[in-house]
């Protein structure tokens, strides 16, 4: 097995997980950053990056990179590392076919010594079970004899500044353990923060699954919380501001859970556990809050224009961002469709403004969905602030009342940024999660 330094290493998907491991391995190892996105392949070389993750400072500081989208340039590489999307289809089933054809490209190029590391979310057993033997059909090579597999799940948070990949622990593993041995170490010259070597590669896959399923499952128990206590008339913030001065009281908050993480990695588990013969209770039941909690906003809001005297059939309602989370241009899989969806169902007109997002991309995402920046001389009947972009969150309650027009507007704060008091002053019927 050849030195970490000397190794040549291709990143097979170049997203919010592959461009900045792509980014700190080409810093001191030869690194080719492969895409079949030709346009992605043009803009990274031109030193622009649209995720926004990367700077075109750090594009430019990483001197042993290149970009191609022919797959011819990656057989001079002995590390591949797998990093394409892993998303569920409309029926919540896992949907492998990106995980599948990058396994098969490498089966066509990969050689004998190599080593093939995957990063994308699976189910426990998905590495050994589904993708290793396809490589071995395409190369007609011998696992753990002619070439090698490791795991080591991406742990990136679009849009964070401050955890970002060099500072978040790694998880390492390996199919043999001269293979984990050498996957740690190569790891190691890229993560400040460390690494942990997992026993074999399904904990490590498992390691990865649970962390976001418990995180979905705590925001489904505070998304619960918040329509119990709206019924008693309860503000859920004061009440979890309350209940955090214990302290092992654990600071999740009710919202819409979106983006291509939390919300889809629990259906992998599920889908596994399914088909050895378990039907998941507690993970699904989390799901099913979560996936609701854009309509009941939605909901909640018409109940509260209505109570206000306000018809909301061929009203407008604004809703700001349609991103899945802050201060990040990611649309996909976000939560905030929903609620557009349920006000259309309504009669509503949404006004959707969202200053981090493309629209391009939005259109095409939501079949036609348009972005308006919403302006005092265009008001609205209502507004639901749905992302906390930096923006929005700077916005006064005195900005907030010029974009609403009638005697009785209503905002519906869910991310639970602004003063209640200070917009009730100002005759807006606030409510939040």
């Amino acid at each position: 097995m050849k030195l970490v330094n000397k190794s040549i290493i291709a990143i097979i998907g170049l997203g919010y997980v592959g461009l900045p491991l792509a980014i700190e391995f080409g810093k001191t190892i030869t690194t080719i950053g492969f895409d079949i996105n030709q346009n992605r392949i043009q803009e990274l070389n031109a030193g622009n990056d649209r995720t926004l993750e990367v700077t075109t400072e750090e594009l430019k500081a990483s001197k042993n990179l290149t970009y191609t989208d022919q797959l011819e340039h990656l057989r001079q590489a002995n590390i591949f590392i797998i990093t394409v999307p892993t998303p569920v289809d409309e029926h919540k089933r896992p949907d492998l076919s990106p995980l599948l054809k990058a396994s098969e490209s490498v089966g066509k190029i990969i050689k004998k010594g190599d080593i093939v590391i995957y990063e994308s979310t699976v189910y426990p057993g998905a590495t050994e079970e589904d993708c290793i033997p396809l490589i071995e059909r395409v190369s007609k090579l011998t696992f753990n004899k002619d070439f090698f597999a490791g795991y080591s799940p991406e742990r990136i948070n679009p849009g964070d500044k401050v955890n970002r990949l060099t500072t978040i622990k790694k998880i390492t593993s390996g199919s043999t353990p001269e293979t984990a041995d050498f996957i740690d170490d190569l790891y190691k010259t890229i993560i400040k923060a460390g690494t942990h070597k997992a026993p074999s590669i399904k904990v490590a896959e498992a390691a990865k699954i649970i962390e976001n399923t418990q995180r979905d499952l705590n925001i489904s128990l505070m998304n619960e919380l918040s329509i119990i206590f709206s019924r008693m008339g309860i503000d859920t913030l004061s009440v979890l501001e309350a209940a955090g001065t214990k302290w092992n009281f654990l600071p999740f908050r009710p919202g819409l859970v979106g983006g291509h993480c939390i919300s889809v990695d629990p259906y992998y588990l599920t889908d596994k556990a399914e088909k050895l013969g378990y039907i998941p209770q507690v993970i699904l039941a989390g799901r099913r809050i979560n996936d609701n909690m854009g309509r009941y906003v939605a909901r909640t809001t018409v109940k509260k224009m209505i109570q206000n005297g306000v018809n909301p059939n061929g009203s407008r309602v604004g809703v700001l961002g349609i991103t899945f989370k802050e201060n990040c241009p990611d649309i996909r899989n976000s939560k905030v469709i929903d609620i557009v969806r349920e006000l259309e169902d309504f009669g509503v007109i949404p006004v959707v403004s969202d200053p981090w997002a493309n629209p391009v991309e939005v259109a095409d995402e939501y079949n036609g969905l348009t972005l308006t920046d919403l302006k005092p001389q265009t008001p609205v009947d209502a507004l639901i602030v749905a992302v906390a972009h930096d923006q929005f969150v700077q916005l006064t309650p005195q900005v907030l009342h010029s974009l609403l027009r009638g005697n009785k507007p209503v905002i519906a704060d869910v991310k639970s940024l602004y003063d209640t008091q200070a917009l009730e002053a100002l005759h807006i019927t606030t409510w939040r999660l």
